[in-house]
């Protein structure tokens, strides 16, 4: 079920995703700059209700074991959220994404048809695009280069990257 999308607007990364019980009416992908192959390739940002961008998810790229398909896995999750929103983002010709809905389901090894680790070839893995950080408009990454959160001390003052993209 495709509940969104994703495309370049001003050289970005943005979106909405829309269910028949949450609203994000703007999203935004951060391109995380790590060289762990385990570390997610996009962090995905919303605006809050005061307008600033805050992490609210993560993506890491999966191949489809059957098709051979490329494309993102993660959850969306906020403390207002009853539980997390797993998707998957399809490359469109667009250079964006379409944002489907998931159901997690048992894993194939143990004789689901889900999304489980047994049905990707690989997740989180290679360093194609960890070598340098693009520059997309939402700030840097909060990922470390161990794949843990970085400036996690810097406190409330790093919000000011993301409230002068909304001027």
């Amino acid at each position: 079920m495709n509940i969104g999308e994703v495309r370049i607007v001003n050289g970005r990364l943005e979106g909405r995703v829309a269910t028949r019980t949450i609203d994000l009416p703007r999203i935004g992908l951060r391109k995380v700059d790590s060289q762990n192959p385990r570390a997610p390739v996009y962090e995905i940002l919303a605006l809050n209700v005061a307008r600033r961008w805050v992490q609210v998810g993560a993506l890491w790229e999966a191949v489809a074991k059957k098709s051979g398909e490329i494309f993102l896995a993660g959850n969306i999750d906020d403390p207002s959220l009853p539980e997390p929103l797993p998707v998957a983002f399809f490359p469109t010709d667009n250079g964006g994404y379409s944002i489907a809905w998931r159901r997690d389901t048992l894993r194939s090894d143990f004789g689901g048809t889900g999304f489980g680790a047994a049905n990707y070839d690989r997740m989180g893995g290679g360093d194609a695009g960890y070598d340098r950080a693009e520059e997309s408009g939402f700030g840097a990454s909060t990922a470390g280069m161990d794949g843990s959160l970085a400036g996690a001390d810097a406190g409330f003052d790093r919000q000011a990257d993301f409230e002068r993209l909304n001027g």
